[in-house]
């Protein structure tokens, strides 16, 4: 078990580039069971949730070639079915989130799949319904494993395209059907799917595989389902929550700070999100630089009311960036309410905040009012826990700004979204310190 000693109080200054899209990574390293031709991936992030993604792919059978950091060369000619089948595969995929996406590749692929409920952040229920309802609209059938502790799939004649009405939209579950309707017979048509730019890229590659693809980026996919797809290269995005976390950071430690290479058009709201809470931040060609601000002023209604930020699907705000948003107002001026909508245990972490001496009411699993301290009285350092990455994140934007040094454990919740979090921020004038407890 590692932890992060963070001393508080310094200014960050330079620039920093994001790296590679976590949640992209995941699906995009998912397809890759679509085909038995080679797909090489770059500007991968060598995270822990996407090393242990890769490291199931090789169980799989999938051949790995790592060419540079961040570029890796997938080939799934020959699966594993044996590994795929066993007991052993159905417990890496409850210790791992990003396992659900590999089970509409397998379906379509093999006819058959275990679907175990998959493990990742402890935010409270997340659904798998959406997942299994379009996967058995396809042509599915479904029976619970009890010697597996697993669902199981199977679709021996294989899939068929279907028209469906997705209960949520979920950007995993969209990103699972598509993949299977990729290789079913016939059309699909998704109406209330994910539009995040995340299902854009895996639509695009899908696309530049053979397959044919209609509505990109609208919620209304529609797949005609093809015998086969072949290999391609494909690149990930910058990573948006890595932006919208490093402009926190900027902001609560008054730094100025310039991000590289951003791709601001796939960036949707964010940035004006967080210009709501006062951060003066412009763009700069594909960068985005934040200028040092002794105060920050939260925005009100036009009726006077105290801001109001909630998530929304896509081109709504992420639900990813709300801890961030949280942690940056508690040193804003003014008042702001906090509406997670998506997860109901998302909001907890700010229990340590409260304790470094940010004033918060959390009004329910849902919802926190912040009353911002405009700086005026900085947040106390504070022995903390990770819940999550990016509540995880938060604390450590919390931490760097607080006074005095504090101490956050359980960081593999962090390093699970952010690659060298420490080393990466520590260029820049941070005091970060990792610590293994293993070796101590």
């Amino acid at each position: 078990m590692s932890k992060f000693i963070i001393e508080g109080g310094h200014r960050l200054s330079g620039e920093i580039e994001p790296q590679g899209a976590k949640n992209e990574a995941l699906q995009i390293l998912s397809a890759t069971l679509l085909t038995t031709d080679p797909v090489t991936v770059s500007n991968l992030p060598e995270i822990l949730d996407v090393r242990n993604l890769i490291g199931m792919l090789r169980d799989m059978g999938v051949k790995v070639d790592r060419i540079e950091h961040g570029t890796y060369r997938f080939c799934a000619a020959e699966l594993n079915e044996e590994y795929i089948y066993s007991k052993e595969f159905v417990k890496q995929c409850a210790r791992l989130r990003g396992s659900v996406l590999v089970v509409g590749p397998l379906l379509a692929r093999l006819g058959k799949v275990y679907f175990a409920k998959p493990g990742g952040d402890k935010i409270g229920r997340r659904k798998i319904d959406t997942h299994i309802t379009g996967l058995m609209t396809l042509g599915a059938q479904m029976v619970y494993d009890q010697d597996m502790k697993a669902y199981l799939l199977t679709a021996p004649d294989g899939l068929n395209g279907e028209y469906m009405l997705l209960d949520e939209a979920s950007v995993t579950g969209t990103a699972n059907i598509i993949m299977a309707a990729s290789l079913a017979e016939g059309t699909t048509t998704i109406y209330n799917a994910a539009c995040e730019p995340y299902v854009q890229q895996l639509c695009k590659m899908l696309i530049r595989m053979g397959a044919e693809i209609r509505g990109v980026g609208s919620n209304l996919i529609t797949i005609e389902g093809r015998k086969s797809l072949h290999g391609t290269d494909h690149r990930i995005l910058p990573d948006m929550i890595e932006v919208g976390s490093f402009i926190g950071m900027a902001a609560l430690t008054q730094s100025s700070l310039r991000i590289k290479n951003v791709a601001y058009p796939q960036l949707g709201i964010i940035p004006d999100s967080f210009r709501r809470l006062g951060i003066k931040l412009e763009r700069d060609g594909d960068d985005i630089v934040v200028e040092a601000q002794d105060s920050y002023i939260l925005e009100t209604a036009l009726d006077g009311s105290i801001l109001n930020i909630a998530d929304a699907p896509w081109p709504g705000l992420t639900p990813d960036l709300l801890s961030v948003m949280l942690v940056v107002a508690t040193q804003c001026q003014g008042s702001v309410l906090i509406h997670q909508k998506m997860f109901e245990s998302r909001l907890f972490f700010v229990d340590h905040l409260i304790d470094m001496g940010a004033q918060i009411m959390l009004c329910d699993p849902h919802r926190a009012v912040v009353i911002g301290l405009d700086h005026k009285l900085p947040l106390r350092a504070n022995k903390m826990v990770s819940p999550d990455i990016r509540a995880g994140i938060a604390l450590l934007i919390a931490a760097m700004s607080a006074k005095g040094t504090s101490e956050i454990n359980n960081i593999d919740q962090i390093d699970r979204g952010y690659e060298n979090i420490d080393e990466r921020l520590n260029a820049l004038g941070a005091k970060i310190l990792r610590v293994d407890e293993s070796y101590l």
